[in-house]
């Protein structure tokens, strides 16, 4: 696995890529990918980094780990590539955006645009194996990620955290209150949706009114 990643992000997170436990990540990732199918390909697994640099991020989401599914995963938590399926966590995603600003459910699932804005869609575990949900989360990736969070809360101001559920509550708990902003809610897969704790939470026109009383650009939702 070679650690293509974004320049500004490469000097934020050097001390984690020369770690004992990050270069067992990249052995871990050598040995699995000769035995399984990981996803997402080698070329997207810090896609995330790539398309929002350190300094832009201005709204970080959190998620849980890839998408395990055939041509699913590309490196953007929630986001699936161009023609696949919506899974059940982003149609109520887009069912919430509708709701709460009369956006139409998009043509596709690539959540790409948000990223450009700014919108760091970090999946906790960066890596899966096909078909095992969670199957990564225990090689290095999570204290990766969480060195990400920290960097982002001690060295910037003003973020937007979303938490969506338990896991991501948990993630964000080391996060500065004082320095940014945390909005939660319940996960918006179906098991958390259906009993109430994930519709209407207006969480993308809380974002943007935030943004815009710090002076900063608001989010276009809209998926292009």
């Amino acid at each position: 696995m070679k650690t293509n990643i974004e320049k500004s992000w490469k000097k934020v997170l050097q001390k984690e890529f020369n770690s004992d436990y990050f270069i067992n990540i990249k052995s871990t990732l050598i040995n699995e990918q000769k035995n399984f199918t990981i996803y997402p390909p080698s070329k997207d697994i810090f896609k995330a980094f790539n398309t929002t640099p350190f300094d832009d991020v201005k709204v970080v989401i959190i998620g849980q780990d890839p998408y395990h599914g055939i041509g699913q995963a590309h490196g953007l938590s929630f986001s699936v590539q161009d023609g696949i399926k919506f899974p059940p966590s982003l149609e109520n995603i887009f069912k919430e955006l509708k709701t709460d600003l009369n956006i139409p459910y998009p043509a596709n699932g690539n959540l790409t645009s948000w990223a450009k804005q700014g919108v760091l869609l970090l999946n906790a575990s960066l890596t899966v194996r096909e078909s095992d949900p969670n199957s990564h989360q225990n090689i290095g990736w999570q204290k990766f990620t969480d060195s990400v969070i920290q960097q982002l809360s001690e060295k910037r101001e003003g973020i937007i955290f979303l938490l969506w559920g338990g896991f991501a509550k948990k993630k964000g708990a080391k996060i500065d209150r004082k320095k940014h902003h945390i909005l939660t809610t319940g996960h918006p897969s179906p098991l958390s949706a259906n009993r109430g704790y994930w519709f209407g939470n207006k969480h993308f026109s809380k974002t943007n009114k935030l943004l815009i009383s710090m002076g900063k650009n608001p989010i276009d939702w809209n998926v292009k």
